[in-house]
């Protein structure tokens, strides 16, 4: 794969596939899925999540996502979940996306001002590099 074709659709046929977990029930437990996950170098993680239009969190996926989240910061990871909302049926150009919900040290919380998931990752990275943390060089 080319360094410029990272991070792009490469079998679109494949991603556009239903998953069943019907048949992974567990009393009132289900899968869960998570959009994204960025990983940086095992100093800090970052759980994407994407809903279309005024659509919540469920339960049962905000509680995974939490508890990912705490136990890796937990771990000694430096850790966020983004939620993001879209209008769209086409591709979804996630980096664009306007943030509605985040979970950093222990708490969810709206943003303050408008941000793009992008901005959201850069001003975490920033703030990790703050803590003397040094993180990602290449932005």
């Amino acid at each position: 794969m080319k360094d410029r074709d990272r991070g792009k659709i490469r079998n679109r046929e494949w991603a556009s596939q239903i998953r069943d977990f019907s048949g992974l029930r567990f009393g009132r437990i289900t899968p869960t899925d998570i959009d994204g996950f960025i990983d940086f170098q095992d100093k800090a993680f970052i759980f994407i999540e994407t809903k279309h239009g005024t659509a919540n969190l469920p339960y049962g996926q905000k509680l995974a996502l939490q508890r990912l989240c705490d136990a890796s910061q937990a771990a000694g990871k430096w850790s966020l979940v983004v939620v993001a909302s879209h209008e769209t049926s086409n591709d979804i150009i996630v980096a664009e996306l306007p943030v509605v919900l985040i979970r950093m040290d222990g708490k969810w919380r709206k943003p303050n001002t408008p941000q793009t998931v992008r901005s959201a990752i850069d001003g975490f990275l920033s703030w990790c590099e703050m803590q003397d943390e040094p993180i990602f060089t290449k932005r």
